[in-house]
């Protein structure tokens, strides 16, 4: 992890930690990092956004920052992060940012960077802005007259954005009764438009954004709402996004919770069951389920596990060739037809495979079986977040836990890449003896270097 960027952007609270200097000065960065070599005399940046109260301050800052290195300013709008990442490649664009701090409460905000292949930034990428930006090591160009940028609007981002999204979809909604929850997020200003035109009768909860109220208590890591919604009602399925739209999570008919292992599950084996399964493999994490590794085995695909962040996953499916990858939170990537997540992407797919078959979800999501998993976050210093990985006490409570699991379990504890978290996640057979597990590792983490 970096010194401004973790595993997904440079996060932290806004006008705090991520100021409107900084802003600036990444802004600066990026546009001569990204376009170092070219020959344009204004290189094309796009900029999208999500509803927090702070993006408006962040997006006037990045706009000054490039413009004043020349740049040329193309805004979005209100768009979910996939949009900003497939319009870099449509329009033709030298790079994409979207302002977003994804999940994460209203205060909070964030700078993404997408290279004009629509991808985000590599490690080393990054490391080069942050040199220029923490260090100086190049200074900043400082055109005058007709050197500096221009910013224009695109008004067309919504429905390009739309329209692609229906294109990847094989089987129809036409029938389907949902409820979408969009987090009174950036999905607020499509996921109505997507999948009613998709067929499908659309309810709408948390879409009117109003600044604040961005994944209060609503969105895709907070289900409970929607859940009780759609038990309550006589809906198909429940959908929730969070607050950039690059991940979704559901619930079946009977308001039962779906997860984003749950989700690959289906779409990898009606991918492979279509030939259409790359390799037939499927990319996930070390924070995937037990239960969805051993699923891919018995149903003779690959498994390829990486480091939590999409980025990651993303790595390896470029790699070694991979289409189709994510993770339990419900970032889930379809390569053949989008760079990153996308939330509304991977919904429209589900359903499709649900109407297809004309089945209810609660029998489709049998398919798997789900070992007990407990996640504990333990809110930490900044000296913790540091001494983390040296610290042999809590390493030594983490082999011992190993040991008791042994091979019907784990445990796993890792840094957050995006908050100051250390995250304890443990999976067995017995869901009383890893929560007792579980809590004794966060205890003794809090006690050593909690807040």
């Amino acid at each position: 992890m970096g010194r401004l960027f973790g595993t997904d952007g440079a996060r932290g609270v806004a006008n705090s930690e991520l100021t409107v200097g900084l802003a600036v000065d990444i802004g600066k960065a990026a546009a001569m990092v990204l376009t170092e070599g070219s020959k344009k005399a204004h290189p094309k940046i796009l900029i999208g956004k999500d509803t927090r109260l702070s993006s408006d301050m962040l997006e006037g800052a990045l706009i000054a920052g490039l413009c004043s290195v020349g740049a040329d300013v193309v805004l979005l709008g209100v768009v979910p992060t996939p949009t900003v990442a497939f319009l870099v490649t449509k329009y033709g664009a030298d790079a994409g940012i979207m302002i977003s701090a994804s999940h994460n409460p209203f205060e909070f905000n964030g700078i993404k960077i997408f290279s004009p292949s629509g991808y985000k930034l590599p490690d080393a990428l990054e490391e080069e802005i942050e040199a220029i930006v923490l260090d100086h090591a190049k200074p900043y160009p400082t055109p005058t007259g007709d050197g500096l940028g221009r910013v224009e609007f695109s008004d067309s981002a919504i429905e390009d954005y739309i329209s692609h999204i229906i294109d990847t979809v094989p089987y129809r909604l036409d029938g389907m009764n949902i409820a979408i929850d969009c987090s009174n997020g950036s999905s607020s200003r499509t996921a109505k438009e997507l999948f009613t035109r998709l067929g499908a009768k659309c309810t709408m909860i948390a879409d009117k954004p109003d600044g604040v109220n961005i994944n209060f208590e609503c969105g895709s890591t907070h289900m409970e709402k929607l859940q009780s919604f759609v038990a309550e009602n006589d809906f198909d399925l429940g959908v929730a996004f969070d607050g950039d739209a690059d991940r979704c999570l559901v619930c079946d008919e009977n308001g039962n919770f779906v997860d984003g292992d749950f989700i690959m599950a289906i779409c990898a084996l009606d991918l492979s069951s279509r030939g259409l399964l790359a390799q037939n493999a499927a990319v996930g994490t070390v924070m995937s389920n037990m239960g969805f590794s051993r699923f891919c085995k018995d149903n003779g695909m690959k498994f390829i596990s990486t480091d939590v962040g999409d980025r990651y996953v993303l790595e390896e499916m470029l790699k070694n060739g991979y289409n189709f990858g994510g993770e339990q939170s419900g970032h889930v990537i379809f390569l053949d037809y989008a760079t990153t997540g996308d939330g509304q992407m991977t919904a429209a797919q589900l359903l499709s495979i649900v109407n297809r078959r004309q089945a209810k979800l609660s029998d489709i999501a049998t398919l798997m079986i789900h070992y007990p998993q407990v996640l504990i976050n333990v809110r930490v210093t900044p000296e913790g977040q540091k001494s983390f990985a040296d610290n042999q006490q809590i390493w030594d409570k983490i082999r011992e836990v190993g040991e008791i699991l042994g091979e019907d379990g784990r445990i796993l504890v890792r840094l957050s890449g995006t908050e100051p978290l250390v995250r304890v996640m443990l999976e067995g057979r017995d869901h009383d003896e890893i929560s007792r597990l579980g809590n004794e590792t966060a205890d003794l983490i809090k006690e050593l270097i909690g807040e």
